[in-house]
């Protein structure tokens, strides 16, 4: 008669497995006890069972360790994002409607709730320059040479303009660069029924290429607000170089105050700005006829007709200057307020709005001609004004029915590229370079 082993305590066996598994206790408690060496037998294939079991455990938590574990990357190396083949149009905004706000209305509601809590505990509302009426250091040489950029940019679009034919239409904004205005029926003009939606074409300026957005210059921007009665005692200037005059550029024509201390606010109360001081006289009251190199006014006049071989340079510098001008003045923006309508086109450099009350836009009588000022864009300053891209100047116009298969470009650069200078990447997509225009009998047969 056969007997069964006896229970053997994890406690006795060798410390060398002493995680056996209960499946393993219960072959083990069901082996017969045949004789000692095949008991030592048997201990020694456990053991050697053991041993393999750990080895394949280790072996598959290492496995999974590694797998979970991401390669690492060099934090110095950058992944540039592809350039997209094709990107849509900007979208046309509704004038009947209220443009969106570039900072979601929940942050600037959150804002102001801490500002009138701090006001209503007593306390002062923390600012940093350039808030607190100081100018930022690190960004006076960059308004400088944004300024001098825009100079760049105005002369060589004045002498660019000798060479390369511009086209306005005569009743809306839209502009065209070619030797003759296109035939696309989207004009919005007040006669556009007469017409068929057709272009009344004239000959277009250096406006037409720099939308001319003014802004008014301000001595003090945290000093008295403009009034609509004392509208006409304060001069307009472009909205660049009043960014770059508050930004630290001085120009004796337009002076404007530099603090030594810091203005403080409790809330949206200044309780104190440093008094107010006697702001000069505008001085184009005395001679409105001085000209200005900053200014597109007469710039047509201003600078003469360029050499046949100086376009190509005059062409590229001016491509470069725009790049610059709008790159400078996205930086400038994110640390000077600027402010715009947000629903017409005026915009104003500083803290807060002007009350001049000459919006003419959507239900301003609800509004007595006030402005609905909020956060400005940088293409609310220096809008890009996209024009069509024409392929080949001297070819033919181009046609309503190829709409869809043309691509736009900003105006300074379709005049600069004809002009032969080379185009920005940045640019290329919303030029659909890579489509190819059918003809007008094949545009049928395209999906």
């Amino acid at each position: 008669m056969l007997h069964h082993m006896p229970a053997v305590s994890p406690s006795s066996w060798n410390p060398s497995y002493k995680g056996i598994c209960p499946c393993v206790c219960a072959v083990a408690r069901k082996t017969p006890q045949i004789s000692a060496s095949s008991s030592d037998n048997l201990r020694l294939k456990l053991q050697f069972g053991l041993v393999r079991l750990k080895k394949r455990e280790l072996t598959i938590s290492e496995t999974i360790f590694c797998a979970s574990q991401r390669p690492r990357q060099n934090p110095s190396i950058r992944k540039e994002k592809p350039i997209p083949q094709n990107v849509d149009f900007p979208p046309v905004l509704p004038k009947k409607k209220k443009k969106p706000f570039p900072i979601p209305f929940k942050k600037i509601q959150k804002a102001a709730r801490e500002d009138k809590k701090l006001a209503q505990m007593g306390i002062e509302k923390p600012l940093e320059p350039p808030k607190n009426g100081l100018l930022v250091p690190d960004l006076i040489p960059l308004a400088y040479e944004v300024l001098d950029a825009w100079k760049v940019l105005i002369k060589g679009v004045a002498q660019l303009l000798h060479t390369i034919p511009v086209y306005g239409c005569s009743e809306c904004s839209e502009v065209h660069v070619a030797l003759e205005g296109h035939q696309i029926k989207d004009c919005l003009g007040p006669t556009s029924r007469d017409r068929h939606s057709l272009h009344s074409w004239v000959r277009g300026s250096i406006d037409d290429i720099l939308v001319p957005i003014e802004s008014y210059h301000l001595y003090d921007p945290f000093g008295r607000r403009i009034k609509h009665e004392t509208r006409f005692e304060y001069d307009r200037i472009p909205a660049v170089v009043e960014l770059c005059i508050q930004a630290g550029v001085d120009i004796p024509e337009y002076p404007s105050r530099r603090r030594m201390k810091p203005i403080r606010m409790m809330g949206k109360k200044v309780i104190d700005r440093g008094g107010f001081l006697e702001e000069p006289k505008p001085w184009r009251l005395g001679n409105p006829s001085t000209p200005v190199d900053f200014d597109t006014y007469r710039a047509n006049e201003r600078f003469p007709p360029p050499l046949s071989e100086d376009i190509p340079r005059i062409a590229q510098e001016t491509m470069d200057a725009y790049d610059f001008v709008r790159s400078g003045v996205m930086k400038l923006m994110k640390k000077y307020t600027v402010k715009a309508c947000g629903y017409c086109s005026e915009v104003h450099v500083g803290p807060w709005g002007h009350n001049a009350k000459f919006c003419g836009a959507f239900k301003h009588q609800w509004r007595d001609g006030k402005h609905g000022w909020q956060d400005a864009i940088v293409d609310e300053v220096f809008p890009p004004n996209c024009v069509w891209h024409v392929r080949d100047p001297r070819g033919p116009p181009l046609r309503s029915a190829l709409k869809r298969f043309y691509g736009k470009a900003p105006a300074v650069v379709e005049v600069c590229m004809q002009a032969g200078a080379q185009v920005p990447d940045r640019y290329k997509p919303m030029m659909r370079l890579d489509i190819i225009v059918p003809e007008s009998d094949e545009a049928k047969l395209v999906a």
